[in-house]
């Protein structure tokens, strides 16, 4: 993947038949991941293409507020603005809930991995989540793209709290790869390891990052928000091959 991307090959291709039978009005991608998409040059140049000349709509957010903000895009765009409104309305209610929430209380040190070989931490969204939701996080920047560092420096930023989020998994693989990383892990020192969810509530920017932001909370301060979110789970990784949910 990394090698076709760098030499400009695509990674994935478009059904153009299946496109066209679909006759859409609007084509949604984004521009954030050249290795989580089909390029918005070629989007836009099959869409010139097909017979229903469907608009096309790139997002490429790389913080929360950018992510709220591409809903209110959207929902211009589907003429569904009062249903845009009212969704960003609630997820900042809930973002406040969490916030007033931890308010006040110790921050600990969390690192967010988003890969395992080779190691990446989180970038875009993820710190701001880890903010909001009661930590300091020690290893990823805000609204920039996610880091490639070595277990080296991944251990010199000495998280208290390691969050493993591989990028497209769900809590299960992330538990699995955490488990197959597990000298490395333990080498970086943290009290406590979790596995949860990325591709629902963390890789992909869009309403369910506030679902992210209210496990965060759990994970970190579960005295003050005592349940995740419905659906949710975050997975304790215990090195020795036992599996507990938080």
């Amino acid at each position: 993947m990394r090698e076709r991307t760098l030499e400009g090959e695509a990674i994935y291709s478009l059904d153009e038949k299946a496109l066209a039978r679909l006759e859409p009005d609007l084509i949604v991608t984004q521009a954030l991941c050249p290795v989580c998409a089909v390029s918005y040059e070629e989007v836009e140049a099959l869409a010139r293409r097909l017979p229903s000349k469907p608009g096309v709509i790139a997002l490429d957010p790389t913080t929360l507020g950018e992510t709220l903000g591409d809903v209110r895009t959207l929902a211009q765009a589907t003429e569904r603005r009062d249903a845009g409104v009212e969704l960003v309305g609630a997820a900042a209610a809930r973002i406040d809930r969490v916030r007033l929430a931890v308010r006040g209380l110790p921050r600990p040190r969390v690192a967010a991995v988003e890969w395992l070989d080779p190691v990446f931490v989180a970038g875009h969204w993820t710190p701001q989540l880890i903010e909001l939701a009661g930590g300091l996080d020690v290893a990823g920047l805000p609204g920039e793209h996610s880091q490639q560092i070595s277990w080296e420096e991944l251990t010199a930023c000495a998280p208290e709290v390691l969050v493993v989020m591989p990028c497209g998994y769900d809590a299960q693989r992330a538990l699995e790869e955490a488990r197959a990383h597990g000298d490395a892990l333990a080498s970086v020192g943290a009290a406590r390891i979790v596995a949860v969810n990325a591709s629902a509530y963390f890789s992909r920017p869009g309403p369910r990052l506030i679902d992210g932001l209210e496990l965060l909370g759990h994970i970190l301060h579960p005295e003050r928000i005592p349940e995740p979110p419905q659906g949710a789970e975050a997975l304790e990784v215990d090195l020795s091959g036992t599996r507990r949910r938080i």
